[in-house]
């Protein structure tokens, strides 16, 4: 055999050899790229849910913090009304007159003259405005008097120089237990629950 085709030999060899190498290379490389695919494709999919989910959070998050917002407005609106009510009530009790009035300050005195004792001077108090009616009902009570005025919006508040009883029977005191009272009753009403 001659050195030519010894050569010739080898150089075949050696390119089905490269061939070989070639054909693993691309195999491999086509490997690589499908496996880069699809992970890409897990991650693009991935990324995508997890978009998607946090959008959905968002948004229920956006319409949880709407909800809590309106409820607090209507609170703050039906507080408002109530205040309002509360105000308007004020309002009549304060500008009751006549015999009304001297009904309803004669029952308030009578259930506070049932705290004293037959015998003790006692202190009545009332709205300034009152005085005159308050003096011409105490004309009629032993013992009693008109002292100063009391910031309210009619009533009395009597006290005993003899004892630490004092009873507040005001407008404002007897408005405020009933208000508590009957406060939930009177939301229903004006707001339909």
């Amino acid at each position: 055999m001659s050195l030519d085709n010894v050569v010739e030999d080898i150089r075949e060899e050696a390119r089905a050899r490269a061939e070989e190498i070639r054909e693993d290379g691309e195999q491999r490389a086509s490997e690589i790229v499908a496996e880069a695919e699809s992970d890409a494709q897990e991650l693009r999919e991935s990324r995508k849910t997890d978009v998607e989910r946090q959008v959905k959070q968002e948004r229920e998050q956006a319409l949880s913090s709407a909800k809590l917002e309106a409820k607090q407005k209507r609170l703050e609106a039906r507080r408002d009304v109530l205040e309002d009510v509360r105000e308007e009530v004020e309002s009549e009790l304060a500008s009751l007159s006549g015999d009304r009035r001297e009904t309803l300050t004669r029952s308030l005195l009578d259930d506070a003259a049932d705290e004293f004792d037959a015998g003790n001077d006692v202190v009545v108090h009332g709205r300034a405005a009152d005085k005159a009616l308050l003096e011409d009902i105490l004309e009629e009570y032993d013992d009693y008097s008109y002292g100063d005025s009391y910031d309210c919006l009619g009533g009395v508040v009597v006290e005993s120089t003899q004892s630490r009883v004092r009873v507040n029977n005001t407008f404002d005191s007897v408005l405020e237990s009933v208000w508590e009272d009957n406060l939930k009753e009177v939301s229903a009403r004006l707001f339909d629950q």
